[in-house]
């Protein structure tokens, strides 16, 4: 059991097929994967990402199984560009950076938190949202420490937030954060 597991878990209980989903880091194209397979031929998927190296990855990783999914290179603070509020029935991101990648390229607060407000906005009532909060190492801990904070002070009315943390395992492990939209 690890964070991505729990994450998947979480997706795979959500998004049926027909589903408008949202990969707001497409990073290697394993979350955009799974929400294309998860939705279907008659889903929508979108893939954001700045670096161009995340993209061609997702989009080997998609040909490679025959998936589809519209790959934007553009920040996630962009996501509100792309399609209507309340539309979108789930939304995943993973904060930190692409594994492999340039260890000094990393998400921060400047885009991350605007982009998990305008995600929030795009999802339907009874959508989700799920965080994958990757810390430690180069990127260190103010993004971390300023989305738990963000996440803290969402409307309890309107959604549900829940932050695991392993209790039991050494250094930095990514912590899981599911998101529900409430139904009105």
């Amino acid at each position: 059991m690890n964070t991505l597991s729990v994450i998947h878990d979480f997706i795979r209980r959500h998004v049926q097929p027909g589903a408008c989903c949202i990969d707001a880091t497409a990073g290697r194209g394993r979350d955009t994967a799974l929400l294309c397979r998860l939705a279907g031929p008659t889903g929508r998927v979108l893939a954001f990402d700045i670096q161009r190296e995340a993209l061609e990855q997702t989009r080997a990783l998609l040909a490679a199984e025959g998936l589809h999914a519209a790959l934007l290179h553009a920040s996630h603070a962009d996501l509100a560009q792309y399609t209507a509020p309340g539309s979108v029935d789930c939304i995943v991101f993973n904060l930190g950076r692409l594994p492999g990648g340039d260890p000094h390229l990393f998400t921060t607060t400047a885009s991350t938190l605007p982009a998990i407000d305008a995600g929030l906005e795009l999802l339907r009532p009874g959508g989700v949202m799920a965080i994958a909060l990757y810390y430690g190492k180069e990127n260190g801990y103010a993004e971390k420490d300023a989305v738990l904070a963000h996440l803290a002070t969402i409307d309890s009315r309107r959604f549900t937030v829940l932050s695991c943390t392993w209790l039991n395992r050494g250094g930095d492990p990514p912590l899981p954060i599911l998101i529900w939209k409430d139904a009105p």
